[in-house]
């Protein structure tokens, strides 16, 4: 597998530990079954943001900007950044416990990768599927590059929305729109009103288009309008894609800043006038009053002069929604650029077909939907980026200056300067020598080099690697789109490229949000290194960290405040092991993940548990300890037989969870063998037969296999604890063990299938449920410290056999003296509580001598009391519906019963009390 590279300009996250924790624990599972694992780790470049990190550094130390240093001296300072500041995710990963394969650690801007980058850019070009066109990209004028798709993030407004932007000194306002009247030419009085929400691109409509069945402009077919500002003579155009129920049915069409209106001018012949700069300035085209001016200051001018023209008709709030850069922030334009360009429509029907004919397998299967639409309406590919920091384009413009009336421009691709030359010479028939080549100054999107990840990172294109069994997990950041645009990628150009999948499974995990279902956000403050989950750190620490990111004053309040409440003590040490094993304890295939820091705890408690458990068996065991092969260790109890079925359980519970890749069910099934049947159940029943002299030998031998397999079990998930413990444990004789757990063999269910005796599981249930119920009599009677001796009246036969068999755990696992049986036909004892065990069973604990009903009563009534309020108080409550109403009953059906315990209780008491003083008042 490979790690999705994660951005070498941050550090992981709690989302990026959730992917980590998954594919290392998968990982350590295979190992153990001894197959051969190859997990590559790597960091992604990150184009932009790197660039913009290290230019904030160049400004901040320096005082330079990046236009003042040469190409080759940017890139030499952020070469030097990343050398210097890039470790941090591999420090993270070790953190985690990441079993990754060191040697073959992989950036995407080194060698290997440059050379497959390169590789592929050619070998599309040469396919006919990579070609330059000028059309409309997504430009983030703030970074002054075109965007992906997937970093445009689409933001809805309800109405008047205020946002501060990057450049703009004051707020700008969105969300409204504003009503322009195109005066008909020819017809005084006669007008058309249009609702624009960006009367900022007024300057560059070249038409206004209706629906041609819209009969309030019939009558105008054919006719002329006059543009608002200049008073030019535009078009007045009819189209079906007119909405015509949509305001005033009339639409401005600039088809050089809208997708929309871009389609709508290639219909009609309509040329495009671009009137915004890629720095987000007005152009020439707009006139001196204009030219130079912001956007979104010239949008308030713009506004100013239809007021002044008496052309303006209103503004009014309306929903919208509006693209934003989600690197920078700033608002997206779409501008018309000369750019290269991937075809996309034929590899992604390859990629659709491929999940539709069952060759690529999306885990969980609701992501088949996602995959299909998102290929139905894939478009094609920008990849130029106009940075410094990249795999700068392998193409190269052909410029011949003797050539003076060539209207197009001459792009060869190649690998190298040198075969661009031949590529040239051969294409324009002139000498190379005699040409000027200049190389494209873009880079390639960052998402083109991360698509190759799988491909370089094994050797491509010096060697085409057998990936048929090759499956990464995929991190889910931000959404499916983010998901299915990097898996989608790898797909395309995989098939593609090498001519097959680059994998057959993709495992697609759940969004990690926090306790209150809020997605992970620095704005929120509730982002988490998971090294403070697990080393601890303190309040102060974390509000330094806050401080030291990138958040305005305004957002830095509202995070640090956040943040306290979340956090009001620092958060404390929880351990690797504990946020692996909760970070998996969530179900991978289903929703969002809720994480909470008090649920980690509760996980380092777990671990403490097995600490625990581990000292007391290896002080069972003693020093002399041989264990036994596991097919020969006999039972010598009915305990010992209950504790090596429920081990063989949930090593088939274990294999069956791994085998799914529902984490979620091993770590449930780990969790409940070793914290209730091991330590809870199986331990305390087994201490005082290890009392016993001479010492069985039956129970040392079961408890070291509780330990050692109960341990290989859970090595995949804890592999700190399970090191650390595993290595204490007496070696078998023979050959010598493993070196570690991690490469010790995992447990086999099918080995171990001889111990499961279900039917002695159901009986021994049975007497859980009476431990339960003899738990809580001592409770209510408040019996903390006495043993009381116990009866149980059984009307079947079997089932008094069955508790026969489990007397003596019985009274230790209920913290009673004394157990035996009470006749069918027998007659309650006096003095004894009473509860039932089922339809046919009861049981009666001694009370006489061991409660004072004078003093027990008023702390049963106080108690009562108390139950009372709150059944009182729900019951004061409206019904509700749904999920909240069934929990509603459910307390109230709880608290109806634990008043009736409490009744009875009394009732019982108050017996003691009377037969207690009839003597004496007799005496008297």
């Amino acid at each position: 597998m490979c790690i999705p590279p994660p951005n070498v300009t941050g550090s992981l996250h709690i989302g990026h530990a959730l992917t980590v924790a998954i594919q290392d624990t998968l990982v350590r599972w295979h190992r153990m079954r001894g197959d051969q694992v190859l997990w590559v780790p790597g960091s992604d470049h990150a184009g932009i943001a790197t660039q913009a990190v290290v230019e904030k550094q160049l400004w901040k130390e320096q005082g330079v900007r990046r236009q003042e240093l040469s190409r080759e001296d940017f890139l030499r300072a952020v070469w030097q950044w990343k050398e210097a500041k890039g470790g941090e995710i591999c420090e993270q990963l070790r953190a985690l416990g990441a079993s990754l394969d060191w040697d073959r650690e992989c950036f995407t801007m080194d060698a290997g990768s440059s050379v497959a980058v390169t590789e592929a850019f050619v070998r599309l070009y040469n396919a006919g599927l990579l070609y330059r066109n000028r059309q409309l990209v997504n430009w983030s004028c703030a970074l002054r590059s075109a965007i992906s798709d997937i970093e445009v993030e689409s933001r809805p407004l309800t109405g008047r929305t205020e946002l501060q932007l990057p450049g703009c000194p004051t707020p700008v306002s969105f969300g409204l729109l504003v009503s322009v009247a195109f005066p008909v030419d020819g017809e005084a009085d006669a007008e058309v009103v249009v609702g624009t929400t960006r009367p900022e691109t007024l300057p560059g409509d070249v038409a206004v288009a209706i629906h041609p069945e819209d009969s309030r402009y019939t009558h105008l077919h054919g006719r002329q309008l006059r543009h608002p500002l200049t008073g030019q003579l535009l078009p007045l155009i009819t189209d079906t894609a007119v909405q015509p129920h949509m305001g005033t049915g009339a639409v401005k069409v600039t088809p050089a800043h809208s997708p929309a209106d871009a389609e709508m001018g290639a219909r009609h012949g309509l040329s495009p006038l671009s009137v915004i700069a890629e720095d987000g300035t007005m152009t020439s085209l707009c006139g001196d009053w204009l030219q130079g001016v912001h956007r979104f200051v010239a949008r308030e001018k713009i506004v100013s002069a239809l007021r002044e023209q008496g052309l303006f008709r209103g503004l009014q709030e309306h929903p919208m929604v509006l693209p934003i850069c989600s690197r920078s922030g700033d608002v997206v334009e779409y501008l018309l650029k000369s750019q290269w360009f991937v075809r996309c429509r034929e590899m992604g029907d390859r990629a659709a077909k491929a999940v539709e004919s069952g060759a690529l397998e999306l885990s969980p299967s609701f992501h088949r939907k996602n995959w299909q639409h998102w290929f139905a309406h894939i478009g094609d590919w920008c990849v130029s980026r106009q940075l410094w920091w990249g795999h700068q384009i392998p193409a190269y413009l052909v410029i011949r200056e003797h050539v003076k009336d060539d209207k197009e421009d001459c792009w060869v691709v190649a690998r190298s300067e040198a075969e661009a030359r031949e590529v040239a010479a051969e294409l324009t028939g002139i000498p190379g020598t005699e040409l000027t080549l200049e190389r494209d100054p873009d880079v390639l999107d960052t998402w083109f080099s991360s698509a190759l990840f799988p491909f370089s990172a094994l050797g491509w294109p010096q060697e085409t690697p057998d990936l048929a069994r090759f499956y990464p997990l995929s991190l889910l950041e931000t959404g499916s789109d983010l998901l299915l645009f990097w898996v989608g990628r790898m797909v395309m150009l995989g098939t593609q490229l090498t001519g097959q999948l680059p994998f057959s499974k993709v495992l697609l995990h759940s969004m990690v949000r926090d306790r209150q279902g809020r997605k992970m956000s620095k704005s929120l403050g509730n982002v988490l290194d998971p090294r403070d989950i697990i080393s601890g750190v303190e309040l102060q620490v974390l509000q330094t960290k806050l401080g030291d990111g990138n958040l305005d004053p305004a957002e830095l309040a509202i995070a640090a405040a956040a943040q306290k409440k979340d956090f009001p003590h620092g958060i404390p040490e929880c351990g690797t092991d504990a946020l692996r094993f909760a970070l998996c304890s969530h179900g991978v295939l289903g929703g969002d993940l809720h994480l909470s820091v008090s649920e980690v705890l509760s996980y380092r408690h777990f671990c403490n548990k097995i600490w625990n458990a581990l000292r007391f068996i290896l002080n069972a065991l003693g020093e002399n300890f041989v264990p036994q092969p596991a097919e020969h260790i006999s039972p010598s109890s009915p305990m010992d037989t209950w504790i090596l079925s429920r081990l063989a359980l949930a090593a088939r519970e274990c294999e069956r969870g791994f085998l799914m890749r529902e984490l979620s069910l091993v770590t449930h099934t780990l969790h409940h063998f070793w914290l209730h049947d091991l330590c809870d159940v199986y331990l305390e029943a087994v201490k005082p037969v290890l009392s016993h002299v001479p010492r069985p030998s039956g129970p040392p031998q079961v408890l070291f296999s509780c330990a050692d397999v109960g341990l290989r079990l859970l090595a995949p998930l804890m592999p700190f604890l399970t090191e650390e413990l595993w290595q204490r444990l007496p070696p078998r004789a023979g050959s010598p063990p493993p070196p570690s757990v991690s490469v010790a063999p995992f447990p086999s269910a099918h080995s171990l299938e001889h111990w499961r005796q279900p039917e002695l599981e159901r009986h021994f249930s049975k007497v859980q449920d009476a431990v339960q119920v003899l738990r809580a009599l001592r409770a209510t009677y408040q019996l903390t410290k006495a043993r009381p001796r116990v009866l149980l009246q059984i009307l079947e036969p079997g089932e008094q056999d069955l508790f026969q068999t489990f007397l003596e755990p019985l009274g230790t696992l209920g913290h009673c003296g004394a157990v035996g049986f009470l006749p069918p036909d027998a007659e309650a004892p006096t003095g004894w509580a009473q509860a039932p065990l089922s339809d046919t069973a009861q049981v009666y604990m001694e009370l006489q001598g061991l409660v004072d009903p004078q003093a027990q009563l008023p702390l049963l009534a106080a108690r009562r009391d108390k139950l009372q309020k709150q059944l009182d108080g729900l019951m004061a409550r409206t019904p509700s519906e749904g999920e909240a109403e069934t929990q509603r009953q459910q307390r109230l059906s709880s608290l109806h019963l634990e008043l009736s315990k409490l009744d009875q209780a009394a009732s019982h008491l108050q017996q003691l009390m009377n037969e207690s003083s009839g003597p004496r008042s007799s005496e008297l």
